[in-house]
């Protein structure tokens, strides 16, 4: 299993609309993608002061790494990607992502 984490700095105080898009594409994309059995977001609440700067995130969790290369390339998830890099601060320099296998 795979747990895809990714944490997002918004670009201004209008960001989060667009987050609150891509995320529903992003639900969607979980509801159809073979492989992808988990998808949940919301506000960071960075209760160890580590990441201020990271409002918001979600985080995914995959079957194996196909499933996660096929949510990679599927075209519904790039556009929400492309959203998101749009509305951070530093376009992708806003977005940190990290792929944990537990």
């Amino acid at each position: 299993m795979l747990i895809h984490t990714v944490l997002l700095e918004p670009a201004s105080d209008t960001a989060q609309a667009a987050f609150d898009e891509a995320m529903g594409i992003l639900d969607a994309v979980a509801a159809r993608l073979p492989g992808m059995v988990g998808f949940h977001h919301g506000p960071n609440r960075d209760f160890e002061k580590k990441s201020q700067a990271y409002t918001y995130g979600f985080t995914c969790l995959f079957e194996s790494q196909a499933a996660l290369e096929a949510y990679a390339g599927d075209v519904e998830h790039q556009r929400a990607g492309g959203m998101l890099v749009a509305n951070c601060r530093g376009g992708a320099d806003g977005i940190f992502v990290s792929d944990l296998e537990v």
